[in-house]
C-alpha cells in the first residue's frame, strides 16, 4: 500500500491534476509546438522564398537551390533575417499545434475508448480530421505568416498585418488558399499518423519501453515525415501563391500558372527545405507531445 509523504495529506490537487484531459493535450500540444517552431522557422523561410521567386533565369543558368537562399538571406538582410514570420509562426503553432492534439486526443478516446489503437485507414482519418480543425481555425494566421516570410510586404506586427489586410482587401483575403491548405494539411497529417503508428507498432514491446523509447519514436517520425512532406507538396506549392499573390487567385489560377511557368517541376520547388522542417517539426512535436502526456499519466 501506498504511503503518503509527510506533508501530503490534504495537499489539494494541482489545477494541471484536475484539468481535462483535452486540455492537457492541448498543453502538451502548444509546448512541444512552441520548441519545434522556434528551431525549425529558418527552414520554413527558405521554402516560402524559394516557393515565390520569379523565375527571371536564362536557359542554362544554374538553378537556385536551398542553400543559395539562406545565404543570400543572411548577406542582403541578415542571420535574424532567417526567424521572419517567427512572430506569426508562435500565434499559429501554438494554440495551432494545441488544437491539433486535442481534437486528436478527443477523437481517438471518443472512437477507440478501450485502448484499441487504430488500423491503417482509421489512422489516416483521425489525422485528417484533427488537422481540418485546426487549419480552419488558424488559417488567417497562416496567410499572415506567409506573406511576413516572403519578403513582399512591409507589416511591423501580427495585429498590424491582421487589420492591414481587412482593411485593404476584406476578411475573405485572410482565408484565401483554404481548399489548398486543406488539400496539403489534412493529407499530410493523416499519411503522417498513420505510417507513424503503424511503425510504432511493428516494434518489438521491449523496444517501445526502453529507456531510448523517445530516440525510436523520434526516428519513426522521421520515416513517416518524409513520406507524408513528398506526398503533399505540390498543394504546399500552390497554396503559397495563392496567399502571397495580390491578385488573390483561385487554386485553379495558380495551379494553371505554376505548371505554364515552371512544369511539373514548379510543384515540387522548396521541397527539400519543408521536408526537413515538416519531417523535424512533426517528429519534434509528437516526441514531446507524448513524453508529456506520458509524465501526465495519460495515453496518448
Amino acid at each position: 500500500m501506498h504511503q503518503k509523504q509527510d506533508g501530503e495529506e490534504g495537499k489539494p490537487p494541482s489545477i494541471l491534476g484536475k484539468a481535462h484531459p483535452a486540455l492537457k493535450a492541448f498543453m502538451c500540444g502548444s509546448l512541444s509546438g512552441t520548441c519545434s517552431t522556434l528551431l525549425f522557422q529558418p527552414l520554413d523561410l527558405v521554402k516560402t522564398r524559394l516557393q515565390t521567386m520569379q523565375n527571371n533565369m536564362k536557359p542554362g543558368a544554374p538553378k537556385v537551390g536551398m542553400m543559395t537562399v539562406f545565404i543570400q538571406v543572411v548577406r542582403t538582410e541578415n542571420v535574424l533575417a532567417l526567424w521572419k514570420g517567427v512572430s506569426p509562426s508562435f500565434v499559429r503553432c501554438i494554440p495551432g499545434v494545441g488544437i491539433y492534439f486535442s481534437t486528436f486526443y478527443s477523437l481517438k478516446q471518443h472512437f477507440f475508448p478501450e485502448g484499441r489503437g487504430p488500423n491503417a485507414g482509421e489512422a489516416v482519418l483521425l489525422g485528417a480530421g484533427a488537422r481540418s480543425v485546426a487549419g480552419v481555425c488558424m488559417l488567417p494566421v497562416t496567410v499572415i505568416k506567409t506573406r511576413f516570410e516572403s519578403g513582399r510586404y512591409n507589416y511591423v506586427s501580427v495585429i498590424g498585418a491582421l487589420k492591414s489586410v481587412c482593411e485593404t482587401e476584406g476578411p475573405r483575403a485572410l482565408f484565401s488558399g483554404l481548399p489548398a491548405t486543406l488539400l496539403r494539411d489534412a493529407p499530410f497529417s493523416g499519411i503522417y499518423v498513420m505510417f507513424y503508428s503503424q511503425t510504432k507498432r511493428s516494434l518489438p514491446q521491449e523496444v517501445s519501453s526502453s529507456p531510448y523509447a523517445p530516440l525510436v519514436n523520434f526516428g519513426c517520425g522521421v520515416v513517416a515525415g518524409v513520406l507524408a512532406s513528398l506526398a503533399t507538396q505540390p498543394a504546399d506549392v500552390v497554396k503559397t501563391h495563392v496567399q502571397v499573390s495580390p491578385a488573390h487567385w483561385t487554386t485553379k489560377d495558380a495551379v494553371g500558372f505554376i505548371y505554364r511557368e515552371h512544369g511539373l517541376r514548379g510543384f515540387f520547388r522548396g521541397a527539400v527545405p519543408r521536408s526537413l522542417r515538416r519531417t523535424l517539426m512533426a517528429a519534434m512535436a509528437w516526441t514531446v507531445y507524448e513524453q508529456l502526456m506520458a509524465h501526465m499519466g495519460l495515453k496518448s
